[in-house]
This record gives C-alpha cells, sequence and structure tokens, in this order.
C-alpha cells in the first residue's frame, strides 16, 4: 500500500548534539542551571521551594542581571526553572507560623547530566524547561490582586475569566501553524508577522474582508500573543521582535492592523528557532500528530522509504533518500529499490516514480541492477528511461506495449503525487501528439489505474475532440476489466 500522506511536510531537524548545545545556551534555561550550581545548604527556600525574597537579591547579582525588581523576577524564575527540572532538589521544607520554610536545597540528579550526559539527556532537561514555560504562557496575568484574595489568603481562580484548557489549545494551535509555516517547502523564510500569525486562528479560511468584530478578534490575539512570545524566547524556543509600543494610541489600547507590508514588522515578528522546531515537534508526537523529521526512514527497508516519501516535498524526498543510500552499498540499495517498486496495488505507481529518482541518486553504480530488470514488465520501461538519462549504451527499445503501459504507469503516478496541475496538463497533451491513436492502444493496456487514468487525461487534455476520445477510451477499459 501507498504511504498515506503525512499530517505536516517533514521538518530537518539540526543533530541533538547541536541542539543539546542550543539548550545549554538559552538564557533562562542557562541562568537554571548556573543558579544550581551556586545553590548550597545555606540557601533558604519558601514552603513550595520558591527562593525567599532575601536571597533573591543575592541570586540575581550571580546572574549578572540589575539590582531591581526586574532581576529579583528574571532570578526568581530561573530558580523555580532549576527546581522543575531537576537541577536542584529541596526537601523538607514544612511551612512554619510565617509561612516560611526549613528547606535543604541539594544538587538535583540532573545537574551532573547537564555536562556528564548525552545530547539526549540534555534534551529531555530542556523539554521539562519548556513545558514549565509553556504553562506560565498560559497562566493569567495577575497584576492586580485585588477582590481576587479570600480570607484564607488564598486566591480565587474560578473568579477569574480563565479558562486554562482553552488558553493551551490557542497556543498549541498557534505553535502549529508557526511550525507548519516553517517546515513549508516553498512558504516565505525568516520570521512570521504577528498579525498573520493571530489571523490564522481567528479569520475562517472562506471570510472575504474580515468584519470589524473578527479584526477586534484578531487584535485581541496579537496582545496574547505578544505576552506569551516574551515569556517563550527566553527559553530558546523563539526569537521574538514585541509590538511597538509607539503603536498604543494610550496605555491599555491596542494596536490598529498595519496598513502596509512596510509597517508590519512593528507589530511583532516571531520564528521558531532550530531547537523550537524539536520542542514543537516532540510536543506534536505525543499527541499523536504525524509529523515526521528528515532521517526517520534511514534505518528502515526500501519498501517502507518508498511508501514514506511518496508525498514528501522533492526537496525532502531527496535528502530523505540521500541518507537511507549513505548506509548502503549502491548495488545492494537499487537491488532493493527496484524490488520494492513491484506491484499492482493502489500506490505502485508513486513507488515506481518514487524509486526511480532514487536510483538517479544512487548513480552509475547502478546499472547492473537496472539491466537486471530490463524484461520485468513493471519495470522494463522505467529501467530504460533511466539507462537513457544516465547516458548508458545498448539501451534496447521497448515494445509498444511497454510504452503504453509506462505512460498509464507515470500518468497514475502524478495523479497520486500531486492531483491534476498545469504541468500534468502539457504531459497529456504532449504524450498524445506523439502518438497517433493512443486512445485506441491505451485502453488495451493491462495496469489497474487505465480506466481512470483515462478519465483523468478526458478532463485534462486542452483539445475537446481528444478529451471526448479519452472519455470513450475510460468506458472501453471499465467494461474491458468488467468482463
Amino acid at each position: 500500500m501507498s504511504g498515506e500522506r503525512p499530517t505536516l511536510p517533514p521538518v530537518r531537524l539540526h543533530s541533538d548534539a547541536e541542539l543539546a548545545r542550543e539548550a545549554l545556551a538559552s538564557p533562562l534555561f542557562a541562568r537554571a542551571a548556573r543558579l544550581a550550581r551556586w545553590a548550597g545548604p545555606a540557601t533558604r527556600v519558601g514552603a513550595g521551594g520558591e527562593l525567599v525574597d532575601e536571597q533573591l537579591p543575592e541570586a540575581a547579582e550571580h546572574l549578572g542581571l540589575a539590582a531591581d525588581e526586574d532581576g529579583a523576577a528574571e532570578a526568581s524564575e530561573a530558580w523555580r526553572i532549576a527546581v522543575d527540572t531537576g537541577l536542584v532538589d529541596v526537601t523538607d521544607a514544612e511551612e512554619g507560623g510565617e509561612g516560611e520554610a526549613d528547606g535543604t536545597v541539594t544538587a538535583g540528579e540532573n545537574l551532573a547530566l547537564l555536562t556528564s550526559g548525552s545530547p539526549q539527556d540534555v534534551l529531555a532537561i530542556w523539554l521539562d524547561a519548556f513545558e514549565a514555560v509553556f504553562a506560565d504562557a498560559t497562566a493569567p496575568v495577575l497584576d492586580d490582586l485585588s477582590g481576587l484574595v479570600g480570607e484564607d489568603g488564598r486566591v480565587d481562580f474560578d473568579s477569574l475569566d480563565w479558562d486554562p484548557d482553552a488558553e493551551a489549545e490557542f497556543l498549541e494551535g498557534v505553535l502549529g501553524n508557526l511550525y507548519l509555516l516553517t517546515v513549508t517547502e516553498g512558504a516565505a523564510e525568516g520570521p512570521v508577522p504577528l498579525p498573520a500569525l493571530a489571523a490564522s486562528m481567528i479569520v475562517p479560511e472562506d471570510m472575504g474582508e474580515p468584519t470589524d468584530d473578527v479584526l477586534e478578534q484578531v487584535s485581541d490575539a496579537m496582545m496574547r500573543l505578544d505576552d506569551q512570545f516574551r515569556v517563550l524566547e527566553p527559553v530558546g524556543l523563539v526569537t521574538y521582535q514585541p509590538v511597538d509600543e509607539a503603536l498604543m494610541a494610550e496605555e491599555g489600547s491596542e494596536p490598529e492592523p498595519p496598513v502596509d507590508d512596510e509597517d508590519v514588522s512593528r507589530y511583532g515578528m516571531v520564528g521558531l528557532t532550530p531547537l523550537g522546531l524539536y520542542g514543537i515537534r516532540v510536543r506534536m508526537l505525543e499527541a499523536g500528530i504525524d509529523a515526521p523529521a528528515v532521517g526517520d526512514l534511514a534505518d528502515k527497508g526500501a519498501e517502507a522509504l518508498l511508501d514514506g516519501i511518496a508525498y514528501f516535498p522533492e526537496a525532502s524526498a531527496g535528502a530523505e533518500t540521500e541518507q537511507w543510500l549513505a548506509r548502503r552499498e549502491p548495488a545492494a540499495a537499487a537491488r532493493e529499490l527496484l524490488a520494492a517498486a513491484r506491484g499492482v496495488d493502489r500506490g505502485a505507481p508513486l513507488r515506481r516514480l518514487r524509486s526511480q529518482q532514487a536510483l538517479s541518486l544512487v548513480g552509475p553504480e547502478a546499472e547492473d541492477a537496472v539491466r537486471e530488470v530490463l524484461d520485468d514488465p513493471e519495470l522494463g520501461g522505467l529501467a530504460r528511461v533511466w539507462l537513457a538519462e544516465s547516458g548508458a549504451s545498448d539501451v534496447p527499445p521497448p515494445p509498444e506495449s511497454m510504452i503504453f503501459w509506462l505512460a498509464i504507469d507515470t500518468i497514475a503516478a502524478q495523479l497520486d503525487a500531486d492531483g491534476e496541475p498545469a504541468e500534468l496538463r502539457d504531459l497529456v497533451a504532449g504524450l498524445t501528439g506523439r502518438h497517433s491513436g493512443f486512445f485506441d492502444a491505451a485502453w488495451r493496456v493491462d495496469h489497474p489505474a487505465t480506466a481512470d487514468v483515462l478519465e483523468a487525461m478526458g478532463r485534462l487534455h486542452p483539445d475537446k475532440k481528444a478529451a471526448k476520445e479519452a472519455r470513450k477510451a475510460a468506458f472501453k477499459a471499465r467494461s474491458r476489466s468488467v468482463s
């Protein structure tokens, strides 16, 4: 069977070693590691494991942060990441009468892994940091707690207009869209304008001119995302250029949509880092989403390769095939590819097309293996095309039946891969122009896709008379298969 179309295009990831280095260099994660090495038995923490206020100036100074509220807040955040990722352990933190604690701080097991562990160990710890920061990004902003604190001193979250599941789902969707824009070949390279990203979550695809209500929702989403990306950037997930505060007409107001492309960057620009691509893909896989990566098929058999790259974009299919070939001896790889290309199932034509493309990457070492299938009814035409394109000599001419079989097989593969693009229309017109009486012979071809291909040719052919002949031929082919 042909491989199912993946939900997302394949991503080209950096090596684990490169990603681990990026993780260790991300500002928040690096600060968490530094605080974990700085901490010791004298470090004082509260009942929740947080640094007590008296410790924050020293922690901020150790990190080279400003001796003000912002520095203290950044130090507190880095400490919490150190606790959440197991870089430090806080034990026996029992709350006292004044809300203080006698917690004991020791180095966590994960701290040593940052220097002695594998790149995979480092990335696993970083993923925990990403998880904690993601939770922060979707938490409500509590600038004013008046009216929210009960008599017991606890915040009444139920009174907030905040749905944690909805908030998490929204940010997951935004990051998913950003991931798709990043990995799709042909998409604009570089950071994505924040208005476009917000609109991708709000504006329906079939909507023409957005209504004022929809534009207001987009503006609200931009402001939410501006806050959230500011939180996500320090962990190394994204690069972010925030919304220009000068665009605000007054404090607390929202920016108007950009007038033209020249000022769109002032409304925020965001891009996923290589580490961010890795992190988002891990979350997608854990959620059951098919998010392939180039290199996933390198250790699998040829049939898995051909099925797996069936719907990959050209560049990604080539990169995946190159990694697969790099682990095999050329002649043996060629024979394995040809064997996997056989079949009469629905996916076989596209498998043969991908096999031919893969053989072009093998080079001249594939010639002997290709010549071995010259008489094969399914592979003989493919073999002759490959040999001719490779400049080989003594290529035997194909019998007429093989020419027509290969034509049906090739169009079937193109229809499966790309639908009915304009390029296929040109192929159909050229093919029938070179072979007079094409349809009289084509309907007799013993190929499972003959009738479907002829029907498609009837839709695609620019000449009305030829299109009618194609439809008649398709009817004959179906009648022949039934009888």
